[in-house]
């Protein structure tokens, strides 16, 4: 009786695994890269944002990173509905700022729903707040969870009445209307 418990309870645990191993390969191939080119201040940044194009409508923790910004321009990482006119496969149609966004700003880091790479005032909100790591050409990288979710507020959802969202990174509070930093992960729920 014992034997046949433990073949059973290590078939489950086989079985758990397995399911295991095929989420991680489906969230790995499920991934999208954007990049785009920028010039600031004289200077030439070379951004990528690579992040999750598909995730649960209730709400996940996904990791979004990226690469080539300028350390001294803080942004938001975070889920935002495209707005009105924007193509996110054509940059020259970025001119307006993605908005709403989960969670707002979230300068407290209540909802984990967006994070702030800033090196001058990260220690101002520690819990949904870092530091760029030093990436090659002395540029700024990341790599960070958010939760994300389809219902943005109480009357925007991603997918219903013409509502498309992506995963985005935009200059923080400071520099709000700066659209150069601006870099759109398209997302779609199931």
């Amino acid at each position: 009786m014992r034997s046949a418990a433990r073949t059973v309870s290590r078939a489950a645990v086989a079985v758990i695994g397995a399911g295991a191993l095929t989420l991680g390969l489906a969230s790995t191939a499920s991934a999208a890269t954007v990049n785009r080119t920028v010039t600031d201040a004289g200077a030439t940044y070379n951004l990528s944002v690579t992040a999750p194009n598909t995730a649960a409508a209730s709400g996940t923790n996904v990791t979004v990173s990226g690469t080539g910004y300028n350390k001294t321009q803080g942004i938001y990482v975070g889920l935002c509905a495209v707005p009105a006119g924007v193509n996110v496969n054509n940059p020259a149609t970025w001119n307006s700022k993605p908005t709403p966004c989960l969670g707002g700003q979230d300068q407290n880091g209540t909802t984990g729903a967006s994070h702030w790479i800033n090196n001058d005032w990260s220690w101002m909100s520690p819990s949904n707040s870092s530091k760029y790591t030093n990436a090659p050409g002395n540029r700024g990288s990341f790599s960070v969870n958010i939760h994300v979710k389809a219902q943005i507020s109480s009357t925007v959802t991603c997918g219903q009445g013409g509502v498309t969202c992506a995963i985005v990174t935009r200059a923080d509070h400071f520099d709000s209307n700066d659209r150069k930093y601006d870099v759109y992960v398209p997302v779609t729920f199931s």
